[in-house]
């Protein structure tokens, strides 16, 4: 995971994550079975990909299915399991052709053969991309991600390659599934919940909190245009004095 500092320059492609929520309680308002908030959902993840490209943003990292949603009703869970093959079935052409690279964060336990090979290959398809990076956290848990990394570590020191001074938070930045992304700059959330649910919670150390309420299936590129702008009102100082507050401690 690259320096948070690294961000600070305005020429930098923001990164940008979105916990996309609320798709059950759309569903609910409109009489229907949460299934087709989940559909609707994935119309409005199609919408902010595309709206990605005008608005700044390098990195798009989006939580589309935790390890804890797995406690949901089973007919549910086939659903959400359903989005991304149907995602990658439909989109990922379209989006090699506009130079998207997709990577998907998250466990492959529990996920099915085909699944897998559709993770796989729009992984491999997209590799050489250099247009907007797009992470999909599936099956992706922040607490679970650093019990990994410090079993790695641990493995490793057990094995006699690493030792356990060697430890920084830099080595551990790269034993996470998000190795190769920048750190977020700012984390979205919709549907006007204000929690991180077990979202980068390692990577979330700096990053900028912006809480909307709107479902997610009604989400477009004004909202997220919003939120960028709620964003570029911060002060991100990253624990350190602002200038004029240097001066005036001098």
């Amino acid at each position: 995971m690259a320096d948070p500092t690294a961000l600070t320059d305005p020429a930098s492609p923001l990164h940008v994550a979105i916990v996309m929520d609320g798709n059950g309680r759309w569903a609910k308002r409109r009489g229907m079975p949460r299934v087709f908030g989940h559909q609707a959902g994935l119309e409005a993840t199609r919408r902010i990909v595309a709206a990605a490209h005008g608005q700044g943003i390098g990195w798009l990292t989006l939580y589309a299915f935790s390890t804890e949603n797995w406690n949901r009703p089973a007919s549910e869970v086939a659903e959400l399991m359903s989005l991304p093959g149907r995602f990658f079935e439909t989109d990922i052409g379209r989006l090699h052709r506009e130079g998207v690279r997709v990577r998907v964060l998250g466990s492959r336990e529990g996920l099915t053969p085909k699944l897998c090979g559709l993770i796989e290959d729009a992984e491999a398809r997209t590799r050489g991309n250099t247009g907007l990076n797009l992470s999909i956290a599936f099956n992706y848990g922040g607490q679970a991600d650093i019990v990994a990394a410090a079993r790695a570590f641990a493995e490793a020191v057990a094995a006699g390659r690493a030792a356990p001074a060697q430890l920084d938070e830099a080595m551990f930045s790269h034993l996470l599934a998000t190795r190769d992304l920048p750190p977020p700059d700012v984390i979205i959330r919709p549907s006007g919940e204000q929690r991180l649910s077990n979202f980068l919670l390692w990577e979330a150390a700096y990053a900028e909190f912006v809480f909307q309420d709107v479902l997610w299936p009604d989400y477009d590129a004004d909202h997220l245009k919003a939120a960028l702008q709620i964003f570029a009102t911060r002060d991100r100082r990253y624990g350190a004095l602002a200038p004029e507050d240097v001066l005036a401690a001098s």
